[in-house]
């Protein structure tokens, strides 16, 4: 299915930035012997993809306001449209040149996110969506969440709260009670990705709490597209406003729910 108008401005932002952070990416390995040098040199290549990608955005959508990681809140003359970007979620991957991590960008009309990208410059994996037009894997393959309806098959993708964050006795709970429960457990340092994953029907299903709305945005859109579904923790529809997620196909997320709820 060729890409729409809209999509063709995301995908074109997305490649010149995966281009800059796959450069600085190829460099990475040779900064290993600084303690300090590798984390500013990860926040340069971090600036300078968000930097490519507001001027393409805005080039090509002038007035589109932005929500972005670095920049945070840059408001519009178009009120009712907004960039929702991540220019490199899985920054402590790229930093230990591990090759998951990935550009992110939504948009909201009206305060509806209504299309999704995730990209992956180290692997070449774009994931699309638009509302109402399914999600795709390099413009070809239709994506699908996987059809596995129980946990004792399912392998189940989350995020663990590092060091300074809160959460963490919530979070050993919580892996205790799914770990009983599914196939195999897997964290891999990019909520982006997972999502993408999700959409995709590698990962059956997600939870993660303390996320922000950059992270969610276009991988709520790809998972929706994708058949699946997106909830808060409780299993309301406040993910994106809480940052805490729950992703997958209406059966695994439906046997997810209690064990989060304890």
């Amino acid at each position: 299915m060729p890409a729409s108008a809209l999509m063709n401005v995301m995908i074109s932002a997305a490649r010149k930035a995966g281009r800059s952070l796959a450069r600085d990416f190829g460099e990475v390995e040779h900064l290993q012997v600084s303690v300090k040098g590798p984390a500013n040199f990860v926040s340069a290549a971090d600036h300078k993809a968000e930097d490519i990608i507001f001027k393409e955005l805005s080039r090509a959508r002038p007035g589109y306001g932005f929500l972005m990681e670095e920049r945070g809140e840059v408001p519009g003359d178009d009120k009712t449209h907004r960039w929702i970007v991540d220019p490199l979620d899985g920054t402590t991957n790229f930093l230990h040149g591990i090759p998951h991590f990935a550009i992110s960008i939504g948009l909201e009309r009206e305060g509806v996110l209504v299309a999704g990208l995730v990209y992956n410059p180290a692997t070449d994996e774009l994931f699309t969506a638009e509302k109402g037009k399914g999600a795709f894997l390099n413009d070809r393959r239709r994506l699908r969440v996987a059809a596995r309806r129980t946990l004792a098959d399912a392998v189940v993708v989350t995020g663990i709260p590092h060091r300074g964050r809160p959460g963490h006795p919530r979070f050993m709970d919580e892996m205790s009670a799914v770990m009983m429960e599914v196939a195999g457990l897997r964290r891999s340092g990019s909520a982006a990705l997972d999502l993408a994953y999700v959409a995709a029907g590698r990962y059956d299903g997600y939870w993660e709490r303390g996320l922000k709305a950059w992270d969610l945005a276009a991988g709520i859109v790809l998972v929706r597209e994708a058949g699946g579904l997106v909830s808060d923790v409780e299993g309301r529809d406040k993910a994106y406003e809480t940052g805490n997620v729950l992703a997958g196909n209406s059966a695994i997320t439906k046997a997810l729910l209690p064990l989060l709820a304890r």
